[in-house]
């Protein structure tokens, strides 16, 4: 094994050791363990913000750098979903709703 090698594996045993304590640090206490109240009102906001974080460079960007044309069928598609969305509260029609102009504009017209 050459020197790449072991650093690498001990690289990837050392993440794995910060994996396991970190995770199971609340079982090692032996009196329960109780967030804060405003660390618990923060984490109800988590899974939104960590989808917004993923999905919203995802619209506005092509290979790093902001879309520069209105010719862009996520941006018709993000607006039809939207409105649906505000429309009839339905996360599948949301869906069906923004592929449903995502589709045809992109493969149809090369948007």
């Amino acid at each position: 094994m050459n020197k790449t090698d072991l650093w690498t594996m001990t690289t990837i045993a050392g993440m794995a050791l910060v994996t396991v304590l970190t995770r199971t640090f609340f079982f090692l206490s032996a009196k329960p363990w109780h967030l804060p109240a405003w660390a618990q009102r923060g984490l109800h906001y988590a899974p939104i913000a960590a989808l917004a974080a993923v999905v919203i460079p995802e619209i506005v960007m092509t290979q790093g750098q902001l879309i520069s044309t209105w010719k862009d069928a996520r941006l018709f598609a993000v607006a039809a979903g939207i409105a649906w969305f505000y429309w009839r509260r339905s996360v599948f029609g949301t869906l069906v709703m923004g592929l449903a102009f995502y589709l045809p504009l992109h493969i149809g017209l090369g948007w």
